[in-house]
């Protein structure tokens, strides 16, 4: 049975010191807790010092994003071995907020993927479409191409570690939300589309987490499907309460 995977992603926010504090706080929160893997995602100024409050406890260190190549002259870029010196665990990769604003394609986010697993930091590989891809009932298509083409070349003995985020774009920051049945329909594809490139055990044993207005009110029916593991969440990840009140779904 997969453990749900509760991933806060900050975004561009919050500073240093609010970012240990909430870390603090959430931390205490979690003691104990192994029902669930619980991820933050701070801004890249704040994942050493997140780490360093981190320590002992049951609540996991993700970096946001970082380039491909090992280092060389990337101005601004952050590499995988610099993400793993500074204690993360996991790497959010190819989030839509990275493919519309900022160019990521799926070959950027195959390459991304197979640095990160080099250096053992775990994917959570991003796919969604938009409004116009759904309403032009494309969607299907492009989370195959997503899927496919972002996890090229990942070996069988790989994929074990990585996760899926599904986050339709229409529903990120929107207020609006898939519908439980809608997304689950999208991850039981996604399901599919894993046991055809990488097999049965990868189909069943591959956490698929929904993103899109998460919120302490629609989790609980979200996660009632069968194939939803967790919940990548934006907004609601901001407040300690909120954030909580998602992890005790």
């Amino acid at each position: 049975m997969i453990k749900p995977i509760i991933a806060a992603n900050w975004k561009m926010h919050k500073t240093v010191a609010e970012s240990v504090d909430f870390s603090q706080r959430l931390a205490k929160e979690c003691e104990g807790l192994e029902e669930r893997e619980v991820i933050i995602a701070p801004p890249a100024t704040a994942l050493y010092a997140v780490s360093q409050v981190l320590k002992g406890s049951t609540v996991q260190l993700s970096a946001q994003n970082m380039h491909w190549e090992e280092k060389g002259a990337f101005t601004g870029e952050i590499s995988a071995p610099m993400l793993a010196d500074m204690g993360c665990q996991y790497i959010l990769i190819g989030h839509s907020e990275r493919r519309t604003l900022f160019g990521e394609t799926n070959e950027t986010v195959n390459k991304k993927l197979q640095a990160a697993l080099k250096f053992g930091i775990k994917p959570i590989v991003c796919v969604g479409e938009t409004l116009e891809q759904r309403e032009s009932e494309a969607t299907f298509d492009i989370i195959k191409k997503q899927v496919k083409e972002g996890l090229n070349n990942i070996s069988t003995g790989d994929i074990e570690c990585v996760s899926i985020a599904y986050e339709p774009v229409w529903a990120i920051g929107t207020g609006k939300t898939a519908t439980p049945e809608l997304a689950e329909e999208v991850h039981r594809f996604i399901r599919e589309i894993l046991s055809s490139e990488f097999g049965e055990d990868a189909g069943i044993g591959t956490a698929i987490m929904y993103g899109g207005s998460v919120t302490p009110q629609n989790i609980g029916e979200l996660m009632d499907k069968p194939n939803i593991n967790g919940a990548l969440v934006g907004g609601a990840s901001l407040d300690v309460t909120s954030f909580t009140g998602i992890i005790r779904y």
